[in-house]
This record gives structure tokens, C-alpha cells and sequence, in this order.
């Protein structure tokens, strides 16, 4: 297996373990009294998600050797999104879900960003195609997902609006 079908498999099963990590904090949120806002958006979420892994997995040769020093950018954003993650703990998900009366986080990544995670995801996305010389594809899914993540944050903010003025 060469080194870019590694990668790829590895940042999907990831993805995969995430979904069901979200999917087990969304059923708890909601039973909590939390409520969904964005559905729609999460479809295309999604589908940008896939394609994006889609389109190295095809438009990238399979011999492409990567750039070692980008590759381990990559696997350093790791570190923040696993941050970001744990700093959340059962609010995580990839849903925007809001449980009324409740603070928000402020701890962790959320002390210095407000949205850590997509900030994550944007260099995620820009880098690994990078680190394998498929730039058309960094720049395409980059304005793609900023697009997204326009929309996304947002309806996440008009959500917490009245979150952010609790104590936490």
C-alpha cells in the first residue's frame, strides 16, 4: 500500500470513529433538551467530506510521494483537533446542537479561539493534498469548505448568541 492510500485510510477511519462519537453525543444532547439548528447544511458538510477524500484517492497518482514535511503538518493538526475534541467532551459533535441555559466551553483550544475545530479543518483540507503536489485540489475544497464553513459558523453564532451571556 503506498504511502497516500495510507493516509487517506487513515484520515477516513478517523472520520468514521468521529461520526459515531458525534452521533452518541448528538442522541445525548437532544435527549438533554438540546436543539438542532443547520441540519440542511449537514448534508453538504458531508459530501464535501467525502469528496474531498474522493478526489485524491482518484486524481492523485498512487506512486505520488508525499512531502514529509507537510505530511507531519498534517499529522500535527492532530493534535489540536484531538484537543478540540477533548475540550468538548459530550458537546462534540459535527452537528450544531445547542442545549438552552447551558454555558458554553471556555476551556482548552475555546480559551484562545472561538472555533478551533474549523479552523483545523480548513488546514486539514489545504494540507493534505498539498503534501502529495495535488494543489488543484487544495484550492478547490479550500473555497468550497470556506464557503461552507461561511454559512456554518454563521448559524453557529446566531445559535449561541444567547449562550455566550451565561457565566461559565
Amino acid at each position: 500500500m503506498t504511502a497516500l492510500y495510507i493516509a487517506l485510510a487513515v484520515v477516513a477511519l478517523q472520520r468514521l470513529v468521529e461520526l459515531f462519537y458525534s452521533a452518541l453525543n448528538t442522541r445525548r444532547l437532544l435527549a438533554r433538551g438540546g436543539v438542532e439548528t443547520g441540519a440542511i447544511q449537514y448534508p453538504f458538510i458531508v459530501v464535501l467530506h467525502a469528496a474531498w477524500l474522493a478526489s485524491m484517492a482518484i486524481f492523485i497518482p498512487a506512486s505520488a510521494r508525499p512531502n514529509l514535511w507537510l505530511l507531519g503538518l498534517y499529522a500535527a493538526l492532530q493534535f489540536l483537533r484531538a484537543w478540540t475534541i477533548a475540550a468538548l467532551g459530550p458537546y462534540w459533535t459535527t452537528r450544531i446542537i445547542s442545549v438552552p441555559g447551558e454555558p458554553l466551553v471556555r476551556r482548552g483550544p475555546y480559551r484562545i479561539f472561538r472555533h478551533p475545530n474549523y479552523i483545523v479543518v480548513c488546514a486539514e483540507i489545504a494540507i493534505l493534498p498539498l503534501a502529495f503536489g495535488a494543489v488543484e485540489i487544495a484550492i478547490v475544497f479550500s473555497i468550497l469548505n470556506a464557503s461552507l464553513l461561511s454559512w456554518r459558523i454563521r448559524t453557529e453564532e446566531r445559535t449561541l448568541i444567547s449562550r455566550r451571556k451565561l457565566p461559565s
